[in-house]
Parts: C-alpha cells; sequence; structure tokens
C-alpha cells in the first residue's frame, strides 16, 4: 500500500504520530487509507450538497474495510462569475485542482482516491488528477439540478433565464416576467439541469468508465444519489484490492467512446477543450479533427436543453447515459471491451440496460440527425480549428454569410447588442479572450444569451476566440484557434469584412484578399494585456491553444 510510506516501521513513529492527532485508532490506520476529494462549498449550487454525498462516500468506505480520509478541492460556479472579470478564473481553476489534488495525495500517500465534484472546470480537473497520478479512483458527482417551473406551469432553467434578459432589453419582457424567470429557473441544488458543461462531463466520466452508472443523471436531490456515493465509497476498495488504475481504463478506446457518447448526448462544446487535456495526462493524444471523424459517424440522440426542452431529470428516467451506450451499440460505434470502475468491462455493464423512452433517447434507427452534436470548423480564420454545437444551430443558420461586427471584449459586444446595434445577418467577432489574450477563455454566455432573448438567434451568429457555456445556443462559433492575442486570423478582422460559415462543411472563411491581409498583418501589433500580476499573469505565459486543449506546458 502506498500508505505504508507514512505508517509502516520505527521510521514512521513521527508520522503516526499525527495520524493519533487526527484522532484516528491503530484498526483504522491499519486499514487502506482513502482520499474523499471533496468539492464542497457554500457558493456554488452544484456543490452545495457535497457534505451529503462526502459523508455518504465515506460511510462506503468504512462499509467494504477502508479509512476514508476527506481533503477540500475548490470550484467556481460559471453562473455566478459570468459577464464580469470572475469568469477569466474559471477554466484556470481546472490547473489550480489538478495541481492541488495532485500535490495532497503525493504528500499523504492515499491509496486510493474517490473524486465528489460536479461543476464545470472541478470535474475535468479531478480526472486530470487522477489520470496523472494514476492511483485507484473513482468519481461519484453530486449530480443534477431539478428543472424549474414558471408560475404558468412551463418547465424553465438557466440558459431561459440569461435569455429573458435579452428578451427584456428588446423590449419583449417587462421586469416582472424576468422575476418568474429569476425566482423560479434553479430550483435545486446541483448542477444546472440542462445538457451543460458540468452534466455533459459528469456523463462523460461514465463514458470513459471511470465512474458508476448513474453518475450523470440521478438528480441531485433523490435520496438515489446518496446510495451512489455509498456504492462508489465501496467500489473504490475492490479496486484498491484489484489495482486497477485510472490509465487501465482511460485509454485511447475509452476517449473514443466518450467522444462518441458526447456527440450522441449532444454535449457542451467545453468538452472539446477538457477531454484533450484529460488525455493529455493519460498519455493519450486527443486530435481535435477526429471529433469531426466521430461525429460523421454518430447519430445525435438527444436534445437536452438548451438544444430542446428536456431536461437531465427527463434522460435519467430515460436510461441515462448507459441507456445512450446501449443504442449506440446496435451499430457498434462502442469499444465494450474497455474496462470501467465497475470492475466490469462495458459490455458486461450494458448488458440489461433498456432504453425506457425513445422520445427522450431517440433509438438509433431514427436519430435527431445522422451526425453528432458538435462541429470543428476550419479555414483560414481558424487554420487550427474552432468548435460549434451544432445540435443547438437553427437550421437556416448552419449555412450563413455576413457582414463582420468586430469588438474586442466581451463588454464592449454586450453594449452594442444590448443597444441594438446588432441587425439580422450580421456576424458578431468577439477576440482577445482566448486563454492567453483572456487571459482565461471567458465564456460569452451574456452575449449568445442577448442575441436568442432579443430573436435574433435564427439571423446573427457569433465567433469567438473565446469559448461558451454549454447553456449557449445558436450559432456560436468559439475556441477560435489560433486566437487574437497569439496573432491569429481572427486579429486582422475589420468591421463589414464578409465572413462565411458552412457548419455542414465544416468551414469557416474570411472573405479578404490574401494582399490585403498581409498589409493589415504588418500594421497589428498586439494589445498590451491588461493583466500583469497574479496567477491570471502566470497562467498567459504557460498555457497552449485552445485546439490543443488549453493545457499548461
Amino acid at each position: 500500500m502506498n500508505s505504508n510510506n507514512v505508517k509502516i516501521g520505527v521510521e514512521r513513529a513521527p508520522n503516526r504520530s499525527l495520524l493519533y492527532a487526527l484522532g484516528y485508532t491503530d484498526e483504522e490506520i491499519r486499514k487502506p487509507l482513502i482520499g474523499v476529494v471533496s468539492s464542497y462549498n457554500e457558493i456554488v449550487p452544484g456543490h452545495m450538497n457535497l457534505d451529503k454525498i462526502t459523508e455518504a462516500v465515506k460511510a462506503g468506505v468504512r462499509a467494504a474495510g477502508g479509512t476514508p480520509i476527506m481533503f477540500p478541492a475548490i470550484a467556481v460556479c460559471d453562473g455566478i462569475a459570468m459577464g464580469h472579470v470572475g469568469m477569466k478564473y474559471s477554466l484556470v481553476t481546472r490547473d489550480l485542482i489538478a495541481d492541488s489534488t495532485e500535490a495532497m495525495a503525493i504528500a499523504h500517500q492515499f491509496d486510493g482516491l474517490v473524486m465528489v465534484p460536479n461543476c464545470d472546470k472541478n470535474v475535468p480537473g479531478l480526472l486530470m488528477a487522477a489520470a496523472r497520478l494514476n492511483i485507484p479512483t473513482i468519481f461519484c458527482s453530486g449530480g443534477p439540478m431539478l428543472a424549474g417551473h414558471l408560475n404558468d406551469g412551463r418547465r424553465t432553467c438557466l440558459s431561459h433565464m440569461f435569455e429573458a434578459v435579452g428578451a427584456y432589453k428588446a423590449g419583449m419582457l417587462d421586469e416582472d416576467g424576468v422575476r418568474n424567470y429569476e425566482e423560479n429557473a434553479c430550483p435545486s441544488c446541483g448542477s444546472c439541469s440542462g445538457m451543460y458543461t458540468a452534466n455533459s462531463m459528469n456523463c462523460l466520466c461514465e463514458a470513459l468508465g471511470m465512474a458508476l452508472p448513474g453518475n450523470g443523471t440521478i438528480p441531485a436531490p433523490l435520496s438515489a444519489r446518496i446510495r451512489l456515493a455509498k456504492h462508489a465509497g465501496m467500489q473504490i476498495m475492490e479496486l484498491v484490492e484489484k489495482n486497477i488504475r485510472p490509465r487501465d481504463i482511460m485509454t485511447p478506446a475509452a476517449f473514443n467512446n466518450a467522444e462518441t457518447v458526447d456527440m450522441a448526448l449532444g454535449c457542451s462544446t467545453n468538452t472539446m477543450l477538457h477531454l484533450p487535456a484529460i488525455a493529455h495526462e493519460a498519455g493519450v493524444t486527443i486530435d481535435l479533427d477526429h471529433a469531426n471523424a466521430i461525429s460523421a459517424n454518430t447519430p445525435n440522440l438527444c436534445h437536452l436543453a438548451p438544444a430542446g426542452d428536456t431536461f437531465m431529470e427527463d434522460l435519467d428516467r430515460a436510461g441515462g447515459v448507459s441507456a445512450v451506450m446501449k443504442e449506440l451499440t446496435k451499430k457498434d460505434l462502442l469499444d465494450t471491451s474497455v474496462l470501467t470502475v465497475t470492475g466490469k468491462t462495458m459490455a458486461e455493464n450494458l448488458e440489461k440496460v433498456v432504453n425506457r423512452d425513445p422520445s427522450i433517447i431517440r433509438p438509433i434507427e431514427s436519430p435527431y440527425s445522422q451526425s453528432g452534436g458538435i462541429a470543428v470548423l476550419k479555414g483560414n480564420l481558424a487554420k487550427d480549428g474552432c468548435v460549434v454545437k451544432q445540435s443547438a444551430v437553427a437550421p437556416e443558420m448552419m449555412k450563413h454569410e455576413g457582414p463582420a461586427r468586430v469588438f474586442d471584449s466581451e463588454e464592449d459586444a454586450i453594449a452594442a447588442i444590448y443597444a441594438r446595434k446588432i441587425v439580422p445577418g450580421d456576424v458578431v467577432v468577439i477576440r482577445y479572450e482566448g486563454p492567453k489574450g483572456g487571459p482565461g477563455m471567458r465564456e460569452m454566455l451574456n452575449p449568445t444569451s442577448a442575441i436568442c432573448g432579443m430573436g435574433l438567434g435564427e439571423s446573427v451568429a457569433l465567433l469567438t476566440d473565446g469559448r461558451f457555456s454549454g447553456a449557449t445556443r445558436g450559432a456560436s462559433i468559439g475556441h477560435v484557434s489560433p486566437e487574437a492575442a497569439a496573432g491569429g486570423l481572427i486579429a486582422l478582422v475589420e468591421e463589414g469584412d464578409l465572413i462565411a460559415i458552412d457548419i455542414p462543411n465544416c468551414s469557416i472563411e474570411l472573405k479578404v484578399s490574401d494582399e490585403v491581409l498581409a498589409e493589415r498583418q504588418k500594421a497589428w501589433v498586439c494589445p498590451e494585456s491588461k493583466v500583469k500580476t497574479g496567477y491570471l499573469a502566470r497562467y498567459a505565459k504557460l498555457v497552449s491553444s485552445a485546439d490543443k486543449g488549453a493545457i499548461l506546458s
């Protein structure tokens, strides 16, 4: 056991004395020491219940013969951080979480880990740590929020709330209408109720094989979530006994499975940042181009919010991620021989699974579309790629050409949108918001929600080297690489330039001659960063481009 390094032999008497100071008995010290990484805090709705999940995990560990020891991980609420400088600190926490978990796990020589995450960067950060540490690990997330209900009985969610602000700015909704959404959009603890980034990543924990069935979809308030946590605590002891490690599970085939499930579910575009970063820690390379090859062969089976009007609780009732994977096996789209944290193969896990509601999880014979939920576009404007959640794009915007409306920050763009200076046909360009340029690659949920809320979602596109919330819908194209701050062509776009977007053909072009662009390039000077000190300044020096997963070098 790793923990023998801190508890066995006379030489380790000082170490044991500190374990005694913690109140541990000889009997507890002799057992495997299991780190329970709790992301509980009192500022993130998706994490307010994680104290209960953590205690249930600890009960499961004890029941199976281990000694659970909790230590914390941080988490940011993207919704609260949205629309101001705080969003610069969202993506960057992914690496803080991975690094601090690595430090705690190795310093204290745990024999196994149970990760208890829930929200957007917290899940991938802990997956990165698991792959890097490569000691037996299982995930048990906090679960999704229930959908809200407006006063007239209609169901609602956070993406509707953001769009309501745009509707108010356009005079389409009054203050009482905004208040109706405000009081009802987020009715419970849990990660926000649509297929946003947090729920996308919690579902992909199952697809990767790192979590028990139900991890991605059992609603946070249900007792079934507590039972799942106890079983996760029990299961880590089997993983420790059999020495089943994350890199035994997170293989190239497992990442291929995860991308396939991603396409079928219609996950957040943020998965195109997180999966490559997690894979990098596991010693696996994911090429962004591979996403299109997977998408071309993977039908989109689910239209959860923001793409449709169903929610995570509906997906859970229909059979959850397991039922989606079972549909995909009908056309041999998954490698079901892969090992999972159940100690069994995916095939064994799916043996008795059924799709309980074909209206929520479309049968693979009658999908929403024959291609997956995400597309990677390339062209002179994004030679290294950019991404769009095509399952949430209106049909009339799948191909679009229009004049660029150029902004060098999110704040400038949102001011113009609220002032109703954006008109049908426009392509809003928001730059210097990339990993280096932001720094921190903010999400553009406020601008995209304003566009949709003001009734422009079927006529205006948005293009950025920043990224989007999973709650974004419409022709919202992010992760433009190279980014503006790295000298990407997006830095040379001028007001009125024509931009052609062709999502079915995976292309994006700035329709300006090479000669004109060459002249602009000579005159271009990168704006000086407004952030010169602290963590963000260090992050900007180390971060890679978005097409590489915004990993730190």
